[in-house]
């Protein structure tokens, strides 16, 4: 897909680039894509992702509350709500699927899922608005792109395990909610002086880097260890 950029997202994807080429060979993925993923590294991946995202949307609510104008509020808000739905689906569907509802439930987030929602939330909560919404954009990019991806491998195998999954990740509504959070970034940078578009970058580097650890550790089953 051809993503609608401007001058600051254009720079900060090409920034996060030898990133984006790390994820797009970590096992989790590959394995994902060609099926031979374990369950229980999927069924890992999935709780902390319904761990993340109770986090997450929070981060989202309060950034509404600091967006200077009524479209930014009115996204950041819905999008609060709507990762609070794809929580609940995502819990259901794990408990009505045969193949992953006996597998290991880690009972609580992992050292990096942790940090990964420290990291979101304190950046939303006391860096300028323009480096929160840094912070948040690669939930939306970097995982609409790999969805894309992920799905157009997943389609050359047949009678996949986690077809139904995989399919949902291409979600055409997500790659629009994607491309309107990418136009507020950049709308946020053209406001922006200097030295907030740097530290901007900064944080987008690093909300990327951390979807890549979140990735690599879920497959690698992370756990605190007393």
């Amino acid at each position: 897909m051809t993503w609608r950029t401007r001058e600051f997202s254009t720079s900060a994807w090409e920034h996060i680039a030898g990133i984006r080429e790390r994820i797009d060979r970590l096992p989790l993925l590959t394995q994902l894509a060609d099926g031979t993923l374990e369950p229980r590294r999927f069924v890992e991946y999935i709780v902390q992702d319904d761990f993340y995202l109770r986090g997450y949307s929070r981060a989202l609510a309060l950034l509404a509350a600091r967006a200077p104008h009524a479209k930014a509020r009115s996204f950041w808000a819905q999008s609060a709500g709507e990762a609070v739905a794809a929580e609940k689906l995502m819990h259901d569907a794990l408990l009505n699927d045969p193949l992953l509802r006996s597998a290991p439930h880690a009972p609580a987030p992992s050292p990096t899922t942790r940090g990964y929602v420290n990291f979101i939330q304190t950046a939303v909560a006391y860096d300028p608005y323009p480096v929160g919404v840094a912070a948040v954009l690669p939930c939306y990019w970097v995982y609409a792109q790999v969805g894309l991806d992920l799905a157009e491998r997943a389609q050359a195998v047949e009678n996949h395990p986690y077809g139904t999954w995989v399919s949902t990740y291409a979600d055409p509504a997500f790659q629009e909610t994607t491309a309107t959070a990418i136009e507020l970034l950049d709308e946020a940078a053209e406001a922006a002086d200097e030295a907030t578009r740097t530290v901007m970058l900064d944080t987008f580097a690093d909300a990327a880097r951390y979807e890549e650890l979140f990735w690599e550790r879920s497959h690698c089953l992370e756990a605190w260890t007393l």
